[in-house]
């Protein structure tokens, strides 16, 4: 019997490779080669299915799909994933151990085996354990159902059978096929599950949810190509030692990139915050230097946050710079725009930036908030609390115009701000606010300092 060929994979990018190699010339990682057989036999098949092609065809006469979204019952997770769960979709949701991913899938199997006919598959929890968590979320129905299995053939067989509109894997990472002779977790194990799994779900158009475990480095564990062959990726993200938990989209073939979703974990699972920046500014302290609201746009929600900055003497030659939810390399350019066009001696301090509630502030419309922070903490007076600020900041200290004036505005407003310090280049006559609200429209730092009226802090 002829013998399948040896090839060695990195379980990092997927690379391959005809000899063991100790450093992988594709994404720079040391002893991530696995050897693995591929079967000659299984090979020819493969060819065979691609030998029969399609044919191409004229993009006038084809018809447009009629997708079908079904709400989660989380408008929190419908906005993530553009309205809700679209059938035949392959959604990957992937986050670090115990941030509370099996426990948002089987929370939305409430909602959605109302209409629908739900699967959820288990490879690392029994189903007395599954039955204790759906007791404590409360979650009952007869369209619901439970697979403990790791094997695909038979989870498939068990699809074929009930054929569910949603199926839930929890993980893929956990399944193993006959036909493959690596251990399961592999890169060849899991793009043997995922690729089968996204057949079944475009051929029978029920919807799958692939729950992904992380690497070390935060990425999604097993080969990259993963992600490509999925419709949507999800992160979620969190500390597991704070309440709050925020879905992302890095990836979506029905809907923008750009929405968040954000969640508390409770003793009853995952609540919904459809106000962050209410809960944000809520715990917002009083009479404090270096804090400033500002607001930043995920996607077309505006959250409106609180940065707060601490500038301090250093005892060491230089000064340490720490920035938790802001980017390091954009604070410190900030820093020396201040130094340079106002003559603060920063280099003398400690800076510390802190974005609260655990949000990471990834656009320029941040950079006069943050600054404003920076001024008001080093020079330690207080920034009133009725003032909010953003625009983005340039080398000369010029403020910048920013996108989405009107939402930033409205936001503010029913926060109950009465000043807003903004680009002068996005106050504009189509901008309409209440009697008592007072937008100040600036053209570089020196004009924001001037409207900020510090008092000194208590």
């Amino acid at each position: 019997m002829k013998s399948g060929k040896i090839v060695f994979v990195c379980r990092e990018c997927g690379a391959t490779s005809p000899k063991w190699l100790g450093r992988c010339p594709e994404c720079q990682a040391w002893n991530t080669y696995d050897e693995i057989e591929v079967s000659e036999k299984r090979r020819s098949s493969q060819n065979q299915k691609m030998a029969s092609k399609n044919q191409a065809e004229k993009i006038s006469e084809l018809k447009m799909p009629e997708y079908i979204r079904t709400k989660t019952g989380m408008q929190e997770l419908d906005r993530v994933l553009g309205g809700g769960l679209v059938d035949s979709s392959v959604v990957l949701l992937s986050g670090e151990p115990g941030i509370g991913k099996s426990t948002l899938l089987l929370q939305i199997c409430r909602d959605l085996s109302i209409t629908r006919k739900v699967l959820y598959v288990s490879g690392e929890e029994s189903q007395g354990q599954l039955k204790l968590r759906a007791q404590r979320l409360g979650i009952s129905g007869d369209s619901i159902y439970l697979l403990t299995e790791t094997d695909l053939d038979n989870i498939i067989s068990e699809c074929e059978r009930l054929r569910p509109d949603v199926i839930i894997m929890d993980s893929v990472q956990t399944i193993s096929s006959e036909n493959v002779s690596s251990a399961p977790g592999s890169i060849t194990q899991v793009r043997e599950a995922s690729m089968t799994l996204i057949n079944y779900a475009k051929s029978s158009g029920a919807a799958v949810f692939l729950v992904g475990h992380v690497n070390k480095e935060g990425g999604i564990s097993g080969p990259k190509l993963l992600e490509h062959m999925v419709d949507a990726v999800l992160y979620f993200e969190g500390e597991r030692t704070n309440s709050y938990r925020i879905i992302r989209a890095i990836k979506n073939r029905f809907g923008s990139t750009n929405e968040i979703g954000v969640f508390e974990m409770g003793d009853r699972g995952l609540i919904e915050i459809p106000n962050p920046s209410e809960v944000v500014m809520a715990e917002r302290p009083k009479n404090t230097s270096g804090s400033c609201a500002g607001c930043v746009m995920q996607g077309t929600r505006p959250i409106i946050t609180e940065i707060q900055s601490l500038v301090t003497k250093t005892v060491f030659p230089t000064g340490k710079r720490a920035a938790d939810g802001f980017d390091h390399n954009r604070m410190g350019l900030l820093i020396a725009v201040l130094e340079k066009r106002m003559g603060l001696k920063f280099y003398e301090n400690d800076v510390y930036i802190n974005v609260a509630g655990g949000l990471h502030l990834d656009e320029p419309s941040a950079d006069l908030s943050i600054a404003m922070a920076l001024i008001s903490g080093i020079t330690d007076r207080v920034i009133p609390d009725e003032l909010i600020a953003f625009g983005e900041i340039g080398l000369s200290g010029e403020v910048r115009a920013v996108s989405h004036i009107d939402y930033r505005v409205k936001e503010a407003v029913r926060l109950g701000f009465t000043k807003i310090v903004l680009p002068k280049k996005n106050v504009t006559s189509s901008l309409q606010v209440p009697e008592g609200v007072e937008l100040i429209g600036v053209s570089n730092i020196y004009q924001a300092l001037a409207c900020m009226k510090m008092k000194k802090a208590d």
